[in-house]
């Protein structure tokens, strides 16, 4: 099992990469588990919406060059499908069981993904109608994805 995330933007924050680092040790023993950093785009505060769609489709690009083709991809999104814990456990392991054992999560930047991306998207989750910050959301990630492993395993973790 691969399990990849791929994130807009360097993860600044020392407590955020210390959460990811514990979980992504715990992930070790479901397979090999990794974040791809791309760049974002840096962007003035007010932009016209010609301008938001260039950043998007650079930060667009960057996230599709780190994907192949043979990879299972969720794009997470706030139109996208709201999952319980134990919904995505049971998508993930129906992927492995049908043979998809690369599995791609994308986070977009700070204005979304390009049509692209969307496009690229076998499945969209949403967590929510909240605004989180796209750095936050990769330690949010990281511990749902540990948690359905958990889950799978009929491990106590989940309760």
């Amino acid at each position: 099992m691969n399990i990849k995330i791929v994130g807009v933007g360097k993860l600044k924050e020392k407590y955020l990469k210390q959460g990811i680092a514990e979980y992504t040790k715990r992930l070790s023993a479901f397979g090999k588990f990794e974040i791809v950093e791309v760049p974002d785009e840096k962007a003035p505060e007010t932009l016209s919406q010609i301008e938001m769609e260039k950043i998007k489709q650079v930060e667009g690009r960057r996230i599709l060059e780190k994907i192949k083709d043979k990879e299972y991809v969720f794009l997470l999104a706030i139109k996208g499908k709201e999952l319980s814990s134990e919904e995505l456990a049971k998508k993930v392991a129906d992927l492995t069981t049908y043979g998809k054992s690369d599995i791609t999560f994308i986070i977009g930047g700070s204005l979304g993904t390009s049509e692209e991306v969307s496009n690229r998207a076998d499945f969209s989750i949403s967590f929510g109608r909240f605004t989180l910050p796209h750095q936050l959301m990769r330690l949010v990630l990281t511990e749902q994805i540990y948690r359905a492993f958990m889950i799978e395993a009929g491990r106590t973790y989940h309760k």
